[in-house]
């Protein structure tokens, strides 16, 4: 059984209106590394690894990253409440209506904004304080009021509870605003170090982040933003192939549960545990997607073999890109005339590659359903169930005693 050295993980100080706010402890924790760790981290690493090599061998990965981008920006805002649905943003994307809040799909625009942008300063910019604040900036310029402070570190007290909580009953209170340039300034400082491999160092830096929840709103996003940065910056992945958000969506409640169970229980294995498990599936996950993809674009051209024309062939692209399109949009995305964009999009209807969405007929929707499938499904996998795995460890440890019950109860019967 893996061991791990106990310390106190930070300390509880006090704040007005009668509640404790926690100041986790700088990094890293003192931790035994032990084989069930390390093991699961070698078999993360090597399917991550494996992603990053068919990332780096794709011809045109900016067809495969912008769907998933927005895949990843669904399931992240998904967690903190939006209810955007991927349809929807590709839908909206092409330039189509859709029954959705303008709000929620601004938030969710606004993450694939921060996660490129992202990207793109990583060519200028070392990850850093500077960095996150930009990545804020992003995501929430425009939503919610402005009311988070776009790209400013809070300078007033925030809490995390159910609607109506105050700072007295909230389920975790983050550090007073005083403490968090210092907590910030270790965590910058924790970000350039190289003590770890990579995933192990990346599990660490997200738990630290949510624990200092260093903005107004926003702080979860913002973290999950970070994971995949920082392993872009480790040259652990070429691109951003790698999205945590789904794993962390469908086991929302183990999410916050072993995020909980490092500031209360010095839980940090079962946290690690749990993050090495997101980062296997999602890469097996997205790897099994790629690998269908491929396989319908080859269908694709096969379907085409006939018509492989240079306007065709870029309209495939442009769907591959976003499986929603119209007339319109095709022929000014393409530069084309609307007739010539027409007789496209008739070609690729022929040919099973699309199908009308309406009956309208100027301004009618099509979609590549079957594209859409593979990028909507749900994860294969829905990560550990905690509660489970709790059960079984309770029996575990019931099961010496019942045995010890049961062997006093034979030796009275002899």
């Amino acid at each position: 059984m893996a061991r791990e050295l106990k310390q106190p993980p930070g300390s509880y100080v006090a704040v007005s209106g009668g509640g404790r706010a926690f100041v986790p402890a700088p990094l890293p924790p003192k931790l035994e590394w032990t084989p069930d760790i390390l093991h699961a981290a070698s078999e993360a690493s090597l399917v991550l690894g494996r992603l990053a090599g068919v990332g780096a061998r794709m011809r045109n990965p900016h067809l495969l990253l912008r769907p998933f981008i927005r895949r990843e920006a669904v399931l992240s805002s998904r967690i903190e409440g939006t209810q955007a649905t991927l349809g929807e943003l590709l839908a909206d994307e092409a330039g189509i209506a859709v029954d959705r809040a303008p709000d929620d799909l601004k938030e969710v625009r606004n993450y694939v904004l921060a996660l490129e942008k992202g990207a793109s300063l990583l060519k200028e910019l070392p990850l850093s304080l500077r960095l996150v604040r930009e990545l804020h900036r992003v995501l929430m310029k425009g939503v919610r009021g402005d009311s988070a402070a776009p790209g400013e570190f809070r300078r007033i007290q925030n809490w995390i509870g159910p609607r109506g909580a105050t700072v007295a009953s909230a389920r975790f209170v983050p550090p007073p605003p005083n403490e968090v340039p210092g907590c910030l300034a270790a965590w910058e400082k924790y970000l350039h170090e190289r003590d770890l491999p990579p995933l192990l160092q990346a599990a660490l830096l997200h738990y630290q982040f949510e624990a200092i929840h260093p903005f107004i709103d926003g702080n979860g996003r913002v973290g999950r933003l970070m994971i995949v940065l920082f392993l872009m910056e480790r040259g652990i992945l070429p691109s951003p192939l790698l999205y945590l958000s789904a794993f962390f969506e469908a086991s929302r409640g183990d999410y916050y549960d072993l995020l909980t169970g490092v500031t209360e229980r010095d839980g940090w294995r079962a946290w690690i545990l749990y993050f090495l498990a997101g980062v296997t599936e999602q890469s097996t996950d997205a790897l099994g997607r790629v690998e269908k993809i491929e396989t319908l674009r080859e269908k694709w051209r096969q379907r085409l073999a006939s018509r492989q024309t240079k306007t065709v062939m870029a309209l495939v692209d442009r769907v591959s890109a976003n499986p929603f399109v119209t007339v319109g949009g095709a022929a000014t995305d393409l530069k084309i005339a609307f007739t010539t964009a027409q007789r496209q999009i008739d070609w690729l209807v022929k040919h099973r590659i699309i199908t009308p969405q309406d009956d309208a007929k100027r301004g009618r929707v099509y979609v590549a359903r079957e594209l859409l499938d593979i990028l909507d499904a749900p994860a294969a996998a829905t990560g550990p169930d905690q509660t489970k795995v709790r059960k079984r460890q309770r029996r575990k440890r019931q099961a010496p005693r019942d045995a010890a019950v049961a062997e006093r109860r034979d030796q009275r019967k002899r």
